[in-house]
């Protein structure tokens, strides 16, 4: 049986979707901040015969999320999209979204695959990394920290302006730490959509000019280690392997990829 979820649900809910933290991120984070009642935010949940949740669909404006650790009655969810006008989104773990496919591939316009990784204690070898010259970012750093990214080639595409970085560094969703070396910013890594469990890592960069000197892993170990003894598992996604390689050495591991489907 599928129906909405409310508040009541709640402790049911986060018993299904707190045993793999990482990968229900977005899902635990949008119950946090927003519950089971707003208008732009709906969930549903499948109960099996016995009254247990087996799955559950978030809503999130115009997103969907879809997260089931097992079995599930994907052509009830899929109705549940086919029947939305305003849908234009769904992502998720590949292992749960792709079944989703044969019930909307008319409406699929575009779907993107990235490796998703997460990390639940660091490596020995990072444990040692000297992390001394890490600094904690706060608000009046957003124009140095937007800067240097806007700077990178890669990423060139970055959307973060200095008033909303200045704003998620102030509400406690997000965290940077940078390195300085000749008197300006040259290596930073961040987190975004923090919750009570977990952390997404995310604009892990380096200047051009002071790449190949271990800059990023420092920073990446010393928000790791910072997030993990709060004991919150991490995940990032990543697109190049050579990059995911770096990350590995730190302490994450593949746990699979993450889709995302625009619909027409």
């Amino acid at each position: 049986m599928i129906r909405r979820l409310t508040s009541a649900d709640h402790e049911v809910c986060f018993n299904l979707i707190k045993n793999q933290r990482a990968e229900n991120l977005f899902i635990i984070g949008d119950i946090e901040a927003y519950g089971y009642e707003q208008e732009f935010q709906k969930l549903w949940g499948e109960f099996d015969d016995t009254g247990a949740l087996i799955a559950v669909l978030l809503k999130y404006e115009d997103n969907y999320i879809p997260y089931a650790p097992g079995d599930f009655d994907v052509e009830g969810f899929a109705e549940i999209l086919r029947n939305d006008p305003s849908l234009k989104m769904m992502s998720g773990l590949k292992q749960v979204t792709e079944k989703f496919e044969p019930y909307l591939i008319e409406k699929t316009k575009r779907k993107r695959q990235t490796y998703y990784a997460k990390c639940t204690t660091l490596k020995t070898d990072s444990k040692g990394v000297d992390v001394s010259n890490v600094q904690l970012a706060v608000p009046d750093d957003s124009e140095e920290l937007i800067g240097l990214l806007n700077s990178i080639p890669e990423f060139s595409g970055n959307k973060m302006t200095v008033e909303r970085k200045k704003r998620v560094l102030e509400e406690g969703v997000s965290r940077t730490f940078f390195i300085k070396e000749d008197g300006i910013m040259v290596s930073t890594a961040s987190t975004t959509a923090e919750n009570s469990l977990s952390a997404m890592v995310v604009s892990v960069a380096t200047h051009t000019d002071y790449k190949k000197k271990g800059h990023a892993t420092k920073c990446m170990v010393k928000l790791c280690s910072q997030l993990l003894s709060e004991e919150k598992e991490l995940c990032l996604f990543y697109d190049n392997p050579a990059a995911g390689a770096i990350y590995k050495q730190i302490g994450f591991e593949d746990i699979g990829f993450w889709m995302m489907y625009t619909y027409e």
